[in-house]
């Protein structure tokens, strides 16, 4: 039972962090493309 309590302690911290990096939502650094990612190989070019 002390063991389940410590490690709920443990990992407060970091789900609260997680909350809150998932909450605010921060803009990314850097200049952004505005062409889509691709995510599947589109193949040869034809």
């Amino acid at each position: 039972m002390r063991a389940l309590v410590a490690a709920a302690i443990g990992l407060a911290p970091v789900l609260l962090f997680i909350l809150l990096v998932s909450v605010v939502d921060l803009p990314p650094d850097g200049p952004t493309s505005p062409k889509p990612l691709l995510t599947a190989d589109p193949g040869p070019k034809k």
